[in-house]
């Protein structure tokens, strides 16, 4: 870890909140926080960093999932590190963070919201940096939900958000989705006892055979061969066995919960929103393009997918969509 000042830095690192209260009531204690920064942090004349950009990561992400933006934050790109400082935070309720299983609460561990997960970093950011306004929240998929949420239920937090590939509520195929796993979660009487059976394990086998049909355009399933569609499946599959069964359950009961469409309005933040056009998990039209007439500063984006996936991963796709809309950013700020 290498330090910029005796506040701020360079790296990856774990700290711990003495204590997190949950909507809930719920409060625990020594609370575990796994962040990244990387970046170039300005300061104001009162010492605040005014360049923050806090990255909220996919379903099964982690604070290491902001080196997606690679091909965006190299220098002399959109969001080039010499420009910004980002912050990336393993949120609530996932593993190296506070967790069922970091905690080994497992099932007694507090049931928690999106809201609950955006306070989790609010406080941490106030706590640690001693940030309470950021420049930007860069998110994709359920981090998504997060930027949405933060931006409705705390909308002068922020200058700006962009969201890719996801969307401001669950409902019809998503919700089919999420039902149906909990439907398998709760199936299983080994889920509330004191041992973590590989009955749980192959649980959540099932869930990832469930969950690999959303990770790919509605042109791969039509183009590739049964057999082939197996070789990929296994491969998926597999990553369900590091995978905590407790961990997931509240993760999925937070997304089922989860519908923004009456608070959107209460967002000022400047918004890019960016969608694939073959995406048939959160579709451009259903989950996208609403919201140019909900949103008042959004900007939407439908890029053109590849044959074989929906290629978020990419991220140049978008550079010259993100370079007019960060450079439009600069000159209001200016």
């Amino acid at each position: 870890m290498m330090g910029i000042t005796n506040d701020f830095f360079i790296g990856y690192d774990k700290c711990s909140l003495d204590e997190f209260e949950f909507e809930s009531g719920r409060v625990l204690n020594d609370v575990v926080v796994e962040y990244s920064a990387k970046g170039t942090p300005k300061f104001d004349d009162d010492g605040k960093i005014t360049n923050v950009i806090v990255y909220c990561h996919t379903f099964n992400g982690n604070y290491s999932s902001l080196d997606d933006l690679y091909k965006l934050t190299a220098e002399g790109k959109p969001l080039d590190f010499n420009e910004y400082y980002f912050i990336s935070i393993t949120s609530l309720g996932f593993p190296d963070s506070c967790s069922p299983s970091t905690t080994n609460l497992k099932h007694n561990f507090p049931k928690y919201t999106m809201k609950d997960r955006v306070n989790f970093k609010r406080q941490f950011l106030k706590e640690r940096f001693g940030i309470d306004h950021v420049f930007g929240i860069i998110s994709r998929g359920v981090g998504g939900y997060e930027a949405y949420t933060w931006a409705c239920e705390y909308p002068d937090e922020m200058d700006f958000i962009m969201v890719a590939g996801s969307s401001y509520k669950t409902n019809g195929y998503r919700y089919v989705v999420s039902k149906c796993m909990e439907s398998i979660i709760e199936s299983n009487d080994d889920f509330y006892s004191d041992l973590y059976s590989d009955s749980l394990s192959r649980i959540m086998v099932s869930i990832n055979k469930l969950l690999y049909s959303n990770q790919f355009s509605k042109k791969i399933f039509q183009n590739m061969s049964n057999e082939e569609i197996d070789v990929l499946m296994d491969d998926y599959v597999d990553e369900g066995l590091f995978t905590d069964i407790y961990d997931f359950n509240l993760r999925n009961e937070a997304v089922l919960e989860y519908n923004l469409e009456d608070k959107l309005k209460n967002i000022k933040a400047e918004m890019l929103i960016v969608s694939s056009d073959d995406d048939m998990y959160y579709t451009p039209e259903f989950d996208v393009l609403p919201l140019e007439n909900m949103i008042e500063n959004a900007t939407v984006v439908i890029f053109d997918s590849k044959e074989d996936r929906v290629d978020y991963d990419d991220c140049s796709i978008i550079e010259d969509d993100l370079k007019l809309f960060m450079d439009s950013l600069k000159n209001k700020k200016e």
